[in-house]
């Protein structure tokens, strides 16, 4: 997403440097770790695998094709933008009906921008609600507000490239190993 880059680069903020930096590392091979703060709704645990992912709605779209996203054994990151929340619930009730949650070895939760529905009645419920209740019977690291998607603070990821997820009481971390 190139929203992180500003008009004039004089005027970029910390966020916008940071993240065209990470572009640049991400293209000229260096290794990437990110070091962050804690979310409360986060899980606790280490994993490592393939890190995978991508926008919540094309990977619902895709489900079922030839361009399916194996999840097993993996990492998966989503981030969306200018969804209902009743569509992201429908989105993560599909990623679980298709046993694509079952097998994860960690999920990353980038930024989501919900679009509010002025004429409906109110979903009532909160992205980590909805993200809890699919993930509960299921034992792996989770991240809230990892700094990926369609925002300023949107990071560069190496997807297909090992990685290793560390979700703990004091921060988080995730390193390409």
């Amino acid at each position: 997403m190139c929203n992180s880059f500003p008009d004039d680069w004089s005027t970029a903020e910390a966020i916008q440097i940071q993240t065209i930096e990470s572009i640049q590392q991400a293209l000229s091979g260096i290794k990437m770790k990110y070091t962050l703060d804690i979310n409360p709704d986060n899980k606790s645990g280490t994993a490592e695998g393939v890190l995978i992912g991508g926008n919540l709605k094309t990977l619902e779209s895709l489900s079922g094709t030839k361009s399916d996203i194996n999840t097993a054994g993996k990492i998966l990151f989503v981030e969306d933008t200018g969804e209902y929340m009743y569509s992201v619930d429908r989105m993560f009730w599909n990623l679980k009906r298709t046993g694509k949650l079952s097998q994860l070895k960690g999920l990353l939760i980038g930024g989501f921008k919900i679009k509010v529905d002025e004429d409906a009645d109110d979903f009532g419920r909160t992205l980590q609600d909805v993200v809890l209740e699919k993930i509960k019977t299921y034992n792996y690291p989770v991240c809230f507000d990892f700094p990926v998607g369609h925002q300023r603070n949107n990071y560069a990821l190496k997807c297909g490239v090992r990685h290793r997820l560390s979700v703990s009481a004091d921060n988080v971390s995730l390193k390409e190993i």
